[in-house]
C-alpha cells in the first residue's frame, strides 16, 4: 500500500497537480487541520537572504496576537538553502514541484491548516509583524482582504517609478473599469482570505497573474472584498526580483481581456458595427462631403462595409466567448444574459439570416441585370458599385448570423 501511494503521489507531481495532493493532506486526518485560525503563507524561490527575517516577523505577530496559527513556506524549487532556513525556524515547509508563482500559492493554499490565510512575498518588502487589520476584516466576515500600498505608503526605492506611476495605476484602472470594482491596488501581493472561499473558486493560473485571477474571480463570485492600507518597503535581496515588467504587464492585460469578453469583443464590435453601418447607409445614397475640401465616396464605402462585417463578427465572438466561459466555469452565469438568450435562439437567428441573405441576393441580381443591359461590357460604376457593396455587405451579414447561430447552439448542447 505504501508503494502504491508513493507511485500515485509521484505521478501527480509529474503532471503538475501537486496542489491536489496537498489539498488532500490538508483535509485529511491531521488533528490540527481544524484547529488553526490563521496560516501565514509565503511562496519561496531562492529567498535565503530575507526568509529568516520574514519568518521571525510572522512568528512575532502570532505570539503577540495570541493567535493559533502557523507559518507555511511553499517552496518552488529553491537551490540556495531556503528550505533549511524554514525548517530551522520551525516553519512548516511544503515542496511545490510545479513551477510558477501561482503554482506555489495554489499548493500552499491547499496545504494550509488555517481557516484564514494571509499571503505575502518572502522578500521582506511587507511587514508580517503588522497584520492586525487583515485579521480583523476576516473576522468581520470578509472573504478577501486586499492590501493597498498607495494608501499605506511606498518607501523610497521600494517600487520602480515605472511601476509606481504607470504600471500599477494603469492595471488597477483597467481592472476597475472592466469589472466595476472600487479597489485602489489590484497588484498588492499582501492579502488575506478565507481558505474555503478561495478553494471554491477553482483558480487555475500558474504564473504572476494568479493574484489577479484570485481578485477578479472573487468579485465575479460576489465574495465580500475589503481593502486596508499596507506599507511597502524595499526588498532585502541583492538579486533582481522575479517580476519582469513588460512580460508580466502583458500577461496581466491578457488576463483582464480574456476574463472580460465585453471589453475584448463586444464593445469594439458595437463601435465598428455602428460606425460601419452609418457610413454604408449614408454613402449608398451618394458622395458625402465632410468639408468644402474633403469628400468621401466609393472607397470609403468599401472600408465602411468591411468595418460593418468585422463589427458583427466581433460581436459574435463576444456571444460565443461568454457562453463558452460560462460553460467552463471561468465566468459566472449572467441572469441578464440568460434573460435575453431566447432572442438569439437558433431558429430566430436562422430566420433573420435568411432574410438578410435574400435581401443581399436581390441587390446582387439587380447589379447583374444592369450589367446585362450593356451586354456585360463596361459599366457606369457609381450607382452599381454602391448597390453592389451594400448588397454584398448584407449578404455577408446573413452568412455570419447563420453560422454564429449554429455555433452558439453547439455550445448549448449539454455534456455529461
Amino acid at each position: 500500500m505504501v508503494f502504491l501511494s508513493t507511485l500515485e503521489t509521484t505521478a501527480l507531481a509529474l503532471t503538475e497537480q501537486a496542489d491536489e495532493v496537498l489539498r488532500a493532506q490538508s483535509l485529511g486526518s491531521d488533528p490540527l487541520s481544524q484547529e488553526l485560525e490563521l496560516t501565514i503563507l509565503m511562496p519561496c524561490l531562492n529567498e535565503a537572504e530575507t526568509l529568516a527575517t520574514c519568518i521571525r516577523k510572522a512568528r512575532s505577530f502570532l505570539t503577540r496576537s495570541s493567535l493559533k496559527g502557523e507559518i507555511l513556506i511553499a517552496d518552488n524549487g529553491s537551490t540556495d538553502g531556503s528550505q533549511s532556513i524554514a525548517r530551522d525556524l520551525a516553519a512548516r515547509l511544503v515542496d511545490i514541484p510545479a513551477k510558477g508563482y501561482g503554482a506555489a500559492l495554489r499548493g500552499g493554499i491547499a496545504a494550509a491548516r488555517g481557516r484564514y490565510i494571509i499571503m505575502g512575498d518572502a522578500d521582506d518588502s511587507y511587514d508580517f509583524n503588522k497584520l492586525e487589520e487583515f485579521v480583523a476584516k476576516l473576522r468581520d466576515g470578509f472573504d478577501v482582504v486586499m492590501g493597498n500600498r498607495f494608501r499605506g505608503g511606498i518607501a523610497p526605492s521600494a517600487m520602480p517609478p515605472l511601476h509606481r506611476y504607470f504600471g500599477n495605476p494603469a492595471l488597477s484602472f483597467v481592472g476597475r473599469t472592466f469589472f466595476k470594482m472600487t479597489l485602489g491596488d489590484f497588484c498588492c501581493g499582501l492579502r488575506g482570505f478565507r481558505k474555503e472561499s478561495i478553494l471554491r473558486l477553482g483558480l487555475i493560473s500558474s504564473g504572476m497573474e494568479f493574484a489577479l485571477e484570485m481578485l477578479v474571480r472573487a468579485h465575479l463570485a460576489r465574495l465580500k472584498i475589503a481593502e486596508v492600507p499596507t506599507m511597502l518597503a524595499p526588498d532585502g535581496r541583492s538579486r533582481p526580483p522575479h517580476l519582469r515588467t513588460w512580460r508580466d504587464g502583458w500577461r496581466s492585460i491578457r488576463f483582464f481581456l480574456l476574463f472580460s469578453p465585453r471589453w475584448l469583443f463586444l464593445y469594439p464590435g458595437i463601435a465598428l458595427l455602428l460606425l460601419g453601418m452609418t457610413s454604408v447607409c449614408l454613402l449608398s445614397l451618394g458622395p458625402f462631403r465632410l468639408s468644402p475640401h474633403v469628400a468621401v465616396d466609393l472607397h470609403t464605402l468599401l472600408v465602411a462595409a468591411m468595418a460593418t462585417i468585422a463589427g458583427l463578427q466581433t460581436i459574435s465572438f463576444a456571444i460565443i466567448a461568454r457562453r463558452y466561459a460560462t460553460s467552463r466555469g471561468f465566468l459566472p452565469q449572467s441572469p441578464r444574459l440568460e434573460k435575453r438568450a431566447h432572442f438569439f435562439a437558433l431558429e430566430q437567428v436562422i430566420v433573420v439570416a435568411l432574410l438578410m441573405f435574400v435581401l443581399g441576393i436581390v441587390g446582387v441580381l439587380w447589379c447583374v441585370m444592369r450589367w446585362a443591359t450593356v451586354d456585360f461590357g463596361p459599366l457606369e460604376y457609381g450607382l452599381v458599385m454602391r448597390i453592389l457593396i451594400a448588397s454584398m455587405t448584407i449578404l455577408m451579414i446573413g452568412v455570419q448570423l447563420l453560422f454564429t447561430g449554429f455555433l452558439a447552439a453547439l455550445l448549448d448542447i449539454p455534456t455529461k
